[in-house]
């Protein structure tokens, strides 16, 4: 199972995972001409080669007309100054009164503002939409933080620019690199304040810290903020599992590098490679339905499977009233998971889902041709846990047939003839 393994011994921000994922990537400086092609309105994408700590690493460096934001140190109550972490203070979103307008001579940007930044960014679909999921995990934290509705989340306008490049390129690295899962350690978050835009803040910072509700974290001893909202809505979006690293045989080590220098080497470390067969974890996703129509069912079914459903499928079942219905079932992967939950609110009546983590076995699966006397056949394999199969692709087989006017069957025994399958009598 092809798995990236993130390690956050430093914690995490946006332009650090960014870095560690480049260096993972098989053609860097092609990856970084389409990040400067993705018509994010100024904005330029570098990277740059940094050491910390003697280890060689990533810095992808972001900049807006030119300028770059920079981070604020922090004076801490025992006299001395500790600057926080990584990345920069448009991370820690603004609250934007309009009634008392700012007088900084800035722009701000709400979450419609940042949709529509994504919608004209030339990026995969998935892709932006992952992006969004991010970017409303930091909307959502902020106002719990803050106890106002996500519509007064306002983003200040040169910081947004850099967070959504961020954003952009790290969604965009995982969907190229495509893993089959995501794993994390536990996630060092510093420890002292931050400042912000509402002042001095205790780390992590409490977007950062509702954000990572329910994974592995710590503090320690290095003062500072060592990972930024960006950083944890990133981790909390992608990573399927928390813990030490897996037994694996690692491929490619990637280093991305904080601005900071700390005692310890500020840097996310990201290491790809191939896991042991073993169960991976999935969403099992149900919704009753008891008012659609057989078309309309099969039309929603249709979406979840282009959309990355593993699988789609519905059960008969009795509902209250007497009701003959549907029982809804979309195995999703985790990281599918909330793109599919909107797909099935948006396109089935469903007023709720429901949610089963399970663990799922598989056989590594790949495809071949074989050539008959009637033409080609895709052949799928799928071998593990002590088996081997291999079945005809049913679409070639009936393809065949209607060409040459042969029964299905007949192209069936020519295809297994082929594969060295026995002949039945």
């Amino acid at each position: 199972m092809k798995t990236l393994y993130l390690e956050c011994n430093m914690g995490a921000a946006g332009d650090m995972l960014a870095g560690a994922l480049l260096e993972l990537h098989p053609d860097p400086a092609g990856f970084l001409a389409r990040l400067n092609a993705l018509g994010l309105p100024g904005v330029a994408f570098q990277a740059e080669p940094s050491v910390k700590c003697g280890v060689r690493g990533t810095h992808v460096r972001v900049t807006v007309h030119g300028g770059e934001e920079h981070s604020h140190d922090v004076p801490l109550g025992h006299g001395h100054e500790h600057p926080h972490g990584h990345e920069h203070p448009h991370d820690h979103e603004h609250l934007h009164n309009h009634e008392h307008p700012h007088d900084h001579g800035h722009h701000h940007a709400g979450m419609r503002d940042i949709q529509h930044i994504l919608s004209h960014l030339d990026l995969p679909e998935p892709v932006r939409e992952d992006a969004l999921a991010v970017y409303e995990r930091i909307a959502q934290a902020e106002s719990h933080a803050h106890g106002v509705p996500v519509s007064e989340i306002h983003f200040h306008e040169v910081g947004t620019l850099d967070a959504v490049a961020d954003v952009a390129a790290v969604c965009l690295l995982i969907h190229e690199l495509a893993p089959d899962q995501v794993l994390c350690s536990p996630i060092h978050v510093g420890s002292g304040q931050v400042r912000c835009a509402h002042g001095i803040l205790p780390v992590p910072a409490p977007a950062t810290a509702f954000i990572l509700q329910g994974a592995p974290t710590y503090g320690g001893q290095i003062l500072g903020e060592l990972c930024t909202p960006t950083g944890a809505a990133l981790l909390r979006h992608f990573v399927q599992g928390f813990g030490p690293a897996p037994a694996m045989r690692v491929e490619k080590t990637g280093y991305g590098m904080g601005t900071k220098d700390f005692e310890a080497m500020n840097a996310v470390r990201a290491m790809l490679g191939e896991t042991e067969d073993q169960a991976a974890s999935v969403a099992e996703l149900r919704c009753n339905l008891d008012d659609m129509t057989p078309e309309s069912l099969a039309f929603a079914a249709g979406i979840l499977l282009e959309a990355g459903a593993l699988d789609v499928f519905t059960t008969a079942i009795g509902m209250k009233k007497s009701r003959p219905g549907w029982m809804l079932t979309c195995l999703a992967r985790l990281r599918d998971k909330e793109r599919l939950i909107r797909l099935l609110f948006a396109h089935t009546t469903t007023l709720g889902v429901r949610e089963t983590l399970c663990a799922r076995y598989v056989l590594d699966r790949s495809q071949e041709t074989v050539h008959t006397k009637y033409g080609d056949v895709r052949v799928k394999r799928a071998q593990g846990w002590g088996v081997e199969r291999k079945k005809p692709e049913y679409e070639d087989l009936a393809r065949l047939a209607r060409e040459r006017g042969i029964p299905l069957e007949e192209a069936r025994r020519e295809a297994e003839a082929s594969l060295g399958f026995a002949q039945k009598s």
